[in-house]
């Protein structure tokens, strides 16, 4: 099966792509410059998501099975400067896609992200959007062109991704807290907002399973627990053996942000677990993967 994966140097496209890369998949990884993935056999190629005419001659090329669309303008501060780029990345781009997906009846399957919701959480696959800022409103619209568009979809939205870390890899923010902590620096963990954070080969997982299963849901790919950044920056503490001490409780007003984000955020994935056998690690257990130490 050829599966095509846009937003291959970021975070989640690095990871799935070599997830991806076995003998149940051909995987045609592309991206903006040059290949940042530590895996010489899989095909990459540079390609500007919001060039349409590039866009559908590579899917009408390579002719692939599933489109799994990662790429994204993520950062919600840089979509609220610029958020003309940002409909550009987010929306438009996402558009081109699902024009050449159409032309070779491609499955789609697009990566959301809670901030399509407001606060509340932790929302369910059938909670009403209301997202706080414009970049939740832009993957939003996103959502409802993938909704709209006539072909087999899934919608996957996952939360505060973490995972193992390379070079050529932006690190995640448990690497951000090791770092520091090694560096005998303070740091500063927000203790009043809660996340479900989402261990990257779980996510991984969660697509694998789907492209198994012929639905057409959306699914929530998150972990389990319900916890705080502060809580989180405690365990890598602990698995690391570091101390914890340097860590100091704050409240989110310690930090004046450009845009709303949601204090209780959070997905619930009991639809992925009953539908799909969906089972994610826990954080801790997540964090010592992250790190290479034995759960």
């Amino acid at each position: 099966m050829k599966v095509f994966i846009t937003g291959a140097n970021g975070f989640l496209g690095q990871h799935l792509s070599i997830y991806m890369h076995n003998d149940k998949y051909e995987v045609y990884a592309v991206s903006r410059g040059e290949n940042k993935i530590p895996d010489a056999k899989i095909s990459y190629f540079n390609l500007e998501l919001t060039n349409k005419q590039l866009v559908i001659a590579m899917i009408t090329t390579i002719r692939p099975d599933v489109i799994i669309h990662t790429a994204a303008m993520s950062k919600p501060d840089e979509c609220h400067l610029h958020p003309e780029t940002c409909l550009l990345n987010n929306v438009t781009a996402t558009e081109y896609l699902l024009e050449a997906a159409k032309q070779v009846s491609a499955r789609f399957i697009y990566i959301s992200t809670d901030f399509i919701f407001g606060e509340g959480g932790p929302h369910t696959e059938l909670s009403v959007p209301a997202p706080l800022n414009f970049y939740g409103e832009s993957k939003l619209m996103a959502e409802n062109l993938v909704k709209n568009s006539g072909l087999h979809h899934n919608i996957v939205r996952p939360v505060f991704i973490y995972g193992p870390h390379w070079e050529g890899l932006r690190p995640s923010f448990i690497q951000w807290v090791k770092q520091k902590l090694e560096s005998k620096q303070s740091i500063k963990v927000v203790t009043d907002q809660q996340r479900t954070p989402t261990f990257v080969l779980d996510i991984c997982m969660g697509i694998d399973l789907l492209i198994q299963n012929n639905t057409h849901e959306s699914f929530h790919f998150a972990g389990s627990e319900m916890i705080t950044p502060y809580e989180m920056a405690i365990t890598v503490a602990r698995v690391a053996n570091l101390d914890s001490s340097l860590i100091e409780p704050v409240t989110a007003e310690v930090f004046p942000e450009m845009v709303r984000r949601a204090k209780k955020s959070g997905l619930l994935i009991e639809k992925a677990i009953n539908l799909l056998g969906y089972l994610p690690h826990n954080f801790e257990d997540g964090v010592k993967l992250s790190f290479a130490i034995k759960p």
